[in-house]
Formats: C-alpha cells, sequence, structure tokens
C-alpha cells in the first residue's frame, strides 16, 4: 500500500479560456488519484465542513480515507491565474483554514505502509509525518517556492529523511541558489537524499542519483488546457509504480518516470480533474506503448 500526506483543496483556477471556481483539487488529490491506478493508495489530509458531497463521492472513489479528517472550519483554498502561454501561474490568494493548525494522524493500517509520497507540505510536519511509519521501503517529496521561501533550513532537513526528492526547475535553482540544473541536483543530494528528480513541466524531467543522469522527455501534445496538477500527478504515478513492482532499483525508478510523465501528459488535458477522473488503465497502457517507440532508438 501507498500512502499519500498532502492538501485536499478547493481550487480557483483562471486560464487565458477559461475559470474554474472551487475546483476540487490539492496535490494529494492529484497525486494519489495518479497513483490509484496502479496500487492501492491512502489518504491522509483534511477538509472543512463545507467540502461538497460530490466531492467526498469522487475521493472515495481513488483512495482508502482512514486518514482523512474532517473539522469545523472552510476547507483549505487555493486561487491562481496562468498566464498567456501557460508558462507561469500568478498564485492570487491562498487560504489555509482547516490545514492552518492540522496535527495529521497516520492510522494504524498505514503504518505498514512500504512507499510513502508526502506532497508540498509544511517541511516540518512532514519530517515528523515519516517517522510515524514502520518499515518505509521508499519515501519521497516536493516541496513549493513557498516553504523554500519561509522554511529553507526545514526542506533541507526534510530531504535528508526521504529516498527521493521531486522538484520543478525553478524551485531547485531557488533553493539550491545554483543556475545549472546538474550543480542543483548534486547540492541536493549531499543534503542527503539519494535521488533527485527535477520537473521541468512540458520538457519532461531529469532523474539524478550518484554520478547518473537519466533525462526523459516529455509526452508532446498539441494542446495543454490546464497544467494544475501536472506535477503532482507525476509523483504520485511514479509512487504508485514503484509501490505496484515492489521494487526501487534504477531501471524501475526510471521506468516510473515514464509512467509519470504520461500521468502528467494527461493531467494538462482538460480543466482541473476532468482528463483523470475519466481515464481507464487501457488508456494508459496505449499512451506508455507510445512513449516507449518514440523514445527508443
Amino acid at each position: 500500500m501507498l500512502t499519500v500526506f498532502g492538501s485536499t483543496a478547493l481550487d480557483t483556477i483562471r486560464t487565458p479560456t477559461k475559470i474554474l471556481k472551487d475546483a476540487l483539487g490539492g496535490a494529494a488529490t492529484f497525486a494519489g488519484i495518479s497513483s490509484s491506478f496502479f496500487t492501492k493508495t491512502g489518504l491522509i489530509a483534511v477538509i472543512g465542513k463545507d467540502f461538497p458531497r460530490k466531492y467526498h463521492r469522487i475521493l472515495e472513489q481513488y483512495f482508502d480515507l482512514k486518514g482523512l479528517s474532517i473539522k469545523n472550519g472552510k476547507t483549505f483554498r487555493y486561487d491562481g491565474r496562468y498566464n498567456k502561454t501557460f508558462s507561469t501561474r500568478t498564485t492570487l490568494r491562498t487560504d489555509l483554514n482547516v490545514l492552518k493548525n492540522f496535527k495529521p494522524v497516520v492510522p494504524e493500517e498505514y503504518k505498514k505502509s512500504k512507499f510513502v509520497y508526502l506532497a508540498n507540505n509544511d517541511p516540518e510536519q512532514n519530517i515528523s509525518l515519516i517517522k510515524e511509519f514502520d518499515d518505509v521501503k521508499f519515501s519521497m517529496c516536493d516541496t513549493i517556492d513557498f516553504w523554500i521561501n519561509t522554511k529553507r533550513s526545514s526542506v533541507i532537513k526534510m530531504f535528508k529523511e526521504v529516498d527521493a526528492v521531486v522538484i520543478n526547475d525553478e524551485e531547485a535553482k531557488l533553493l539550491t541558489k545554483e543556475f545549472n540544473l546538474i550543480k542543483c541536483a548534486k547540492k541536493i543530494m549531499g543534503w542527503g537524499t539519494k535521488y533527485v528528480i527535477i520537473k521541468k513541466a512540458e520538457h519532461g524531467s531529469l532523474l539524478f542519483y550518484e554520478d547518473a543522469i537519466f533525462p526523459s522527455p516529455g509526452f508532446p501534445l498539441g494542446n495543454i488546457v490546464d497544467p494544475t496538477g501536472a506535477g503532482d500527478s507525476f509523483a504520485g504515478a511514479m509512487i504508485g509504480y514503484l509501490a505496484s513492482k515492489k521494487k526501487t532499483n534504477l531501471s524501475t525508478i526510471k521506468k516510473s518516470i515514464m509512467y509519470g510523465n504520461v500521468m502528467g501528459s494527461f493531467a494538462v488535458q482538460k480543466y482541473g480533474l476532468g482528463r483523470l477522473l475519466e481515464l481507464t488503465k487501457a488508456d494508459i497502457t496505449k499512451r506508455v506503448k507510445q512513449y516507449e517507440k518514440m523514445v527508443s532508438f
């Protein structure tokens, strides 16, 4: 089983063509729905009393919800706007609401999870939560500019506690104060994690391990509708695939990145979770075959 800890949110997303209000979102939602195509996924998150019943039903379809807390108050809300080319997203508002004083608890059943994904939460929460598990085979975390700017030293400490770090290129540069991604990755590995995966949006990703570098392209798409959650879908698919194989050697991790790129490519094709919620395993298999054909020499 895989346990995912992170945010479940109500998002307002403003793209050049459409505004989505109070859409189901959050890092853990995207990561966990993506991972659930590969393995049973438990969710640790918090929602408020205002969380719509229809969204709760969606979560029930994809997750084990023993770790979901419902608190008095409002659900975490995010409001952001993309520019015309989708290359930058401006955060207009972040209302933590029930997330603000949330003390996550790991249900007894989840403590036996061999695979754990810590989404872009408060790094101090991630550090204390990972210690609650009995015998983790592989753990992975993400972070965002907000934590890098406000709790940099905790972010660095968190990296020491996990096997792999997933981070996007801009955040890797911001955190390490380096401009070259190879230097960024070396610095991050120097802080104690084994694997570093740097996401480069539609340009795919770079995997670093010891002296090995594995670049993988993004799946090319003619039309991107909404990039929200693509990075989380990438990470969720990656660790979900590893959990399904119960292996964490380098070749399996490389293959998991291919699945990450494929799931990220589905996420951007419709607004919000639209594409992931209509996805079938056959769709994934078909695109993986296309991807394999594309990258083989």
